[in-house]
């Protein structure tokens, strides 16, 4: 039986009918790993997790401790993150594939938190951020992170790269700095540019080669673990040619070859507060990331997380992180992309990751401390270079004045300012513009009925359709009325990976859709893509050139999909093709 779908915004009797057959609490807060047992869980999906978690952890093992130091920690916090604040995301969280552990984009924050309050601060401020993220997940707050509009998470992600970036330059370079590394981006630039003359040669020759090696390796042997090869490599090159660069040895007097106990934090009221604004930026950048970590795993595995079970489990990780003297958790995209691709079959993947972390403290330890801390920068430069999200953010800058300024402020602030400043004032700017617009396009119109007794009671530019369609097991029609942006992109979104499966064409109607914005126009194109993978052709109908306009700059365009006047005619020209490609049969 085809579905037609339409997605109004206001109250209706189909809302109060979805608030009726709403989750259940259990629903909502089981892990997956519960669900995956429940589906049936064998040996071969053991194998396969096992060959998943070996990969992640030889992807995680190099990052883990150059994400801890790049922080202002030691290595071996990350690994402990790694290994505890993993499993327990893998544990309790909502998501089959997400990988938790430190990650890239909590930096900045990081280190800025040890600056101002030391260690204990860092640790409280993580317990602390913990804790909220298991409150904001059982009060369901994970349901509005998907209101944060796309150019806010380009703008500080591309931000968060060249921070990331700027931090490694000392270590790429081996510059000896007579004091302290100042930690915004105008002064450490000032800082390294007079420093300049005490580069270490050797440790250029080590970046260099360590950045060669895993480009090289992603060009010509794109399955082998290229960071973990180009350490090694990196680290054996330091110990046979007796090179002068500092290694994790040197700095640190290398890891521990033990977990340390558990223990709670020093706190105080006054400590409590002092670290208040740091556990709360935690708390928003730990939701978003790792929520947006759950997506992409979910758009390459075809699965539905669960977001507020997915933060009640990054909450108990970073409890848990805390407790063992880690650094702050969250879903990483990189790696639970990787444990996707290396087939993994659920959360037994990630704690499998996580077991294999904690076999290299207890047996290889000592060997981390001939890695050179120029190869864990060069690793973590690579990290920033990919996460630039470089196309993404000329598409944007080129859509449309009002999605550049949510950009480039959200960028600036996050480079300038603070990571914080950049995403909130980011969100308010969208939110005016997005309220600027429907300003320009409100107007009232005469509600029409699904069934009309009169011609002439529709409105002229109103499609309707042969209700023949409605029996076609071969197309489904769907039908978008309101205004599309990013606060229904999500809805949107599901809704259509649920009708991508064993149709032969989708038919979307935009002729009730009086203005879409880059998030819902990347969810289109997205989706046009997967279906195009899946050999099901796309149509898109009534688009205004506006709506065209942007629907082509974020991708769908042809061959993806193509574009009708109306659903008859799009209807016509799929099954002419299909009556054809029978004949020819």
């Amino acid at each position: 039986m085809n579905q037609s779908v339409s997605y109004r915004s206001g109250r209706s009797k189909r809302d109060s009918a979805k608030r009726s057959s709403a989750p259940t609490f259990v629903e909502l807060f089981t892990p997956k790993i519960v669900t995956v047992f429940r589906e049936g869980y064998g040996l071969g999906d053991l194998r396969s997790d096992i060959v998943a978690g070996l990969t992640v952890a030889i992807v995680a093992l190099p990052l883990s401790m150059a994400i801890a130091i790049a922080s202002g920690t030691t290595p071996d916090r990350g690994l402990y993150t790694a290994i505890v604040g993993g499993f327990l995301v893998s544990l309790f969280g909502g998501s089959r594939f997400q990988i938790g552990g430190p990650a890239g984009a909590f930096i900045v924050l990081v280190a800025a938190t040890v600056d101002r309050h030391g260690i204990d601060g860092l640790i409280l401020a993580t317990l602390m951020s913990g804790l909220f993220l298991v409150a904001a997940g059982f009060l369901r707050l994970g349901t509005y992170i998907k209101f944060i509009p796309y150019p806010v998470t380009i703008g500080f992600t591309a931000g968060i790269a060249v921070i990331i970036f700027a931090s490694q330059v000392k270590d790429l370079f081996g510059i000896t700095l007579a004091g302290k590394e100042p930690g915004e981006l105008i002064p450490k630039i000032e800082t390294l540019a007079g420093a300049i003359g005490t580069t270490n040669l050797s440790a250029v020759a080590v970046s260099v080669m360590t950045i060669a090696i895993i480009v090289g390796l992603r060009k010509w042997r794109p399955n082998w673990p290229g960071m973990l090869i180009a350490v090694a490599v990196g680290a054996l090159a330091v110990w046979v040619f007796g090179l002068p660069v500092e290694t994790i040895g040197t700095r640190f007097g290398g890891i521990p070859e033990s977990l340390p106990a558990p223990a709670v934090p020093m706190w105080s009221l006054e400590k409590i507060h002092a670290v208040f604004p740091d556990a709360l930026a935690f708390t928003l950048l730990g939701a978003i990331e790792s929520l947006l970590s759950a997506v992409v795993a979910d758009g390459m595995s075809g699965r539905r997380h669960r977001s507020n079970c997915e933060l009640v489990g990054q909450g108990i990780a970073n409890i848990g992180s805390a407790l063992f003297g880690g650094i702050c958790v969250t879903g990483t995209i990189a790696r639970t992309a990787t444990n996707v691709r290396s087939g993994a079959r659920g959360p037994i993947a990630g704690m499998l990751h996580s077991a294999f972390l904690l076999l290299f403290v207890l047996i290889a330890a000592p060997l981390a401390s001939f890695i050179p801390l120029a190869t864990l920068a060069a690793v973590l430069a690579v990290v920033a270079w990919n996460m630039a999200a470089k196309h993404e953010f000329a598409t944007l800058v080129r859509s449309s004045w009002g999605d550049a300024a949510v950009l480039l402020a959200t960028f600036l602030l996050t480079i300038f300012r603070d990571l914080t400043q950049g995403i909130v004032v980011g969100f308010a700017l969208g939110s005016i513009l997005f309220i600027h617009r429907m300003a320009q396009i409100a107007e009232i119109e005469k509600h029409v009925p699904l069934a009309v007794e009169d011609e002439s009671d529709l409105r002229e530019d109103r499609t309707r359709y042969d209700t023949s369609m409605a029996r076609d097991t071969d197309v489904t029609v769907y039908r978008i009325t309101g205004a599309f942006f990013f606060g229904a992109a999500s809805t949107i979104g599901a809704v259509l990976d649920g009708l991508l499966t064993d149709r032969k064409a989708l038919i979307i109607d935009f002729t009730e859709v009086p203005f879409l914005d880059s998030t819902a126009a990347n969810v289109i194109g997205r989706a046009a893509a997967k279906a195009h993978k899946r050999k099901m052709r796309v149509y898109l109908t009534g688009t205004s050139p506006g709506v065209r306009r942007e629907l082509f700059k974020q991708g769908a365009r042809p061959p993806f999909v193509e574009y009708d006047a109306d659903i008859e005619r799009a209807y016509a020209k799929f099954k002419g093709r299909a009556a054809l490609a029978a004949a020819t049969s």
